[in-house]
Parts: structure tokens; sequence; C-alpha cells
């Protein structure tokens, strides 16, 4: 069964219910003093990638057009950001 709403105090006890509603793609109205507060309702989460496709990848970074940069500009340039964000002590 369906839950149509949920008390702030019931999503304590009801919290299994609560995740089953969710899981079946029902939504939730919370209830907070008699009032409806919110609406909870199931996360659109994507599918993940099946396949990995390393020439549609090697397309869409030629697209990019982005610059040729060595190990040591890489990590001249990753060191520069560090101590701007953290400060000259960690390097």
């Amino acid at each position: 069964m369906y839950m149509n709403y949920i008390t702030t105090t019931q999503l304590r006890t009801k919290s299994s219910e609560l995740v089953e509603t969710l899981k079946k793609g029902g939504s939730v109205s919370l209830i907070h003093r008699s009032k409806v507060v919110a609406e909870i309702r199931p996360k659109n989460e994507p599918k993940p990638l099946t396949k990995f496709d390393i020439k549609k990848l090697q397309k869409l970074a030629e697209k990019l057009n982005l610059p040729k940069t060595s190990y040591k500009e890489r990590e001249k340039r990753y060191r520069n950001h560090l101590t701007e964000k953290y400060g000259k002590g960690l390097s």
C-alpha cells in the first residue's frame, strides 16, 4: 500500500514504509503541525552507461581542440592550483 502522507514524527518509525513507497515510484506529502510543508519524491537516477566506446571519446576530444600539455606542464599547473587553494605550506 502506498503512503499518501507522513508526519515529521513518523519519519523515524515509518522510514522503511517511506522507502518502499519511494522505490515503487510514489510520492509522499510531509506534514508538520497539520500543514503540508513538502513533497517527497523519488530521485530520477540516470541509467548507468552500459558500454564505453573509446573511439567516441577520442572524437569528442578532437572536437574540443584542447592544447597538448606535457606531464611537466600538468604538474606545474596542478601545484599552482594547490598553492592558490591551500597556501604555500602544502607544496
